[in-house]
């Protein structure tokens, strides 16, 4: 009789076990949501036609329709304080972007005013895009987010950029705040951003630090900041170090679907591209 009772005590014991072993590991397997259930980023709002860099309206439903629903935008202010989307100032941006036919040559390679920047199409071609009018596509395409790479590192130049992206959210939907995510430069700049506004979601990218691998695992680690960095920075080891902190690992920018498919083994959740959809990235052999 005590055997009997032995038996099932163990069984009852065992069944518990499995139970909770299958809850947990079920609780692990849940999909990702929100941002972080998509892989692809694309990179100044994605290529269009061969071309890179464009940051326009025409870009972001181009890449959109082909099932991306991250946008990096680069953001920098005007001469006259406005935010727009544009990667640099220089006359070789000018050259890239067709626009040296409608720019006068003497403001090729400075720093633009709105009317200029907003009155001047791409490549003859495209929809230059504002801080408003990016935030009016994120009210027509409710599953989008756009990542600020907004390349300042003067806190007071970084504060202006910011409470600009806020104001212009805040004045079509509050909620808009929720879908943007952050590029920071440097650990400082963090505070700085969380002082105009604490975003849900924000990346850390390394191109422009010089932070050891250790320093930025502890910072990942404190502050739950996800990372971004070359390729040429990405190791097996660090990504895994990183990831075991709990940030999510990006790199850039990638437009071969083999070193994709490597990087995705390496444990890399995402991928910044200008030709790459997220559609695409679904169909790459070797990407988890």
């Amino acid at each position: 009789m005590n055997r009997k009772k032995i038996i099932a005590s163990v069984i009852m014991i065992g069944a518990i076990a499995l139970l909770l072993v299958l809850t947990l590991g079920g609780k692990e397997k849940q999909p990702a949501t929100g941002f972080a259930a998509h892989r692809v980023v694309a990179h100044a709002m994605g290529g269009i036609h061969n071309y890179t860099y464009t940051n326009t309206l025409d870009a972001f439903i181009a890449n959109y329709e082909q099932g991306t629903r991250v946008f990096e935008a680069d953001l920098l202010l005007t001469s006259d304080d406005k935010l727009v989307a544009r990667h640099e100032w220089t006359a070789n941006m000018s050259k890239l972007l067709g626009q040296q036919s409608v720019l006068p040559a003497a403001k090729q390679g400075t720093v633009l005013n709105y009317e200029d920047v907003m009155s001047s199409p791409v490549l003859e071609l495209y929809s230059p895009l504002d801080i408003d009018k990016i935030m009016d596509l994120m009210v027509i395409y409710p599953d989008a987010y756009i990542v600020t790479d907004t390349k300042e590192l003067e806190p007071e130049l970084v504060t202006k950029q910011f409470q600009l992206i806020v104001e212009a959210a805040e004045k079509k939907d509050p909620a808009l705040l929720q879908r943007i995510v952050p590029q920071i430069y440097s650990r400082d700049m963090l505070e700085v951003v969380n002082k105009v506004y604490a975003f849900p979601e924000v990346i850390f990218t390394l191109y422009q630090t010089q932070d050891s691998d250790e320093v930025v695992i502890d910072f990942a680690s404190q502050t739950g900041v996800d990372i971004t960095m070359p390729t040429v920075r990405a190791t097996k080891s660090f990504v895994r170090k990183l990831k075991n902190a709990g940030a999510r690992v990006y790199v850039h920018t990638v437009n071969d679907d083999k070193e994709i498919s490597e990087l995705s083994r390496m444990g890399v959740d995402g991928f910044y591209t200008d030709f790459v959809s997220e559609d695409d990235l679904s169909r790459i052999k070797g990407v988890r």
